[in-house]
């Protein structure tokens, strides 16, 4: 039986814990081991979770399953009607459980508890190669654009943007 509870930024380490676990197993066979020891440090190490749970207001949610956290999901309001889904990542041991589809109701729930009275749109990025992309389609997300980010280090998040207005 899964379970959620908002994080705050007590959990930094847990969340770091957590994406250390399923970081490689996601991104290994996509990005270069530079690159992915390059995007860990930018946005796991305690003091980017800091910054993201503080000043960037990100909300993060841990998940449980029979009470061992295996899961998270980040979400970020970009304005009233438009947020950013920022991360989702289940444990390997996790994946196909039911896990990944109750963070995202939960994400949907807590948007819509923030505008309960008109439809919002929660974006996505996803690597152009992770296979994550067919559950989010799944869950109701559509491709609406993609592009090549650069996140500093030479290096670029090749991405889909995909969207579902709830």
């Amino acid at each position: 039986m899964f379970t959620v509870r908002k994080a705050d930024i007590n959990d930094a380490g847990l969340i770091q814990q957590l994406a250390s676990q399923v970081w490689k197993h996601t991104y290994g066979n996509i990005l270069s081991p530079q690159q992915l020891d390059y995007m860990f440090e930018m946005m796991y190490s305690i003091p980017s979770l800091h910054q993201q749970m503080g000043p960037d207001k990100h909300q993060y949610f841990i998940a449980y399953n029979d009470n061992k956290p295996c899961g998270y999901i980040s979400i970020e309001q970009e304005n009233k009607q438009l947020f950013h889904l920022q991360k989702i990542y289940v444990l390997p041991d996790a994946q196909g459980s039911g896990a990944g589809r109750f963070l995202m109701e939960t994400a949907f729930n807590y948007i819509k508890s923030l505008c309960p009275h008109t439809p919002c749109t929660i974006e996505l990025n996803v690597n152009r190669s992770n296979k994550a992309k067919q559950f989010y389609e799944h869950m109701g997300y559509t491709i609406v654009r993609s592009g090549d980010f650069p996140i500093g280090n030479g290096y670029y998040m090749n991405d889909y943007i995909m969207s579902i207005t709830i």
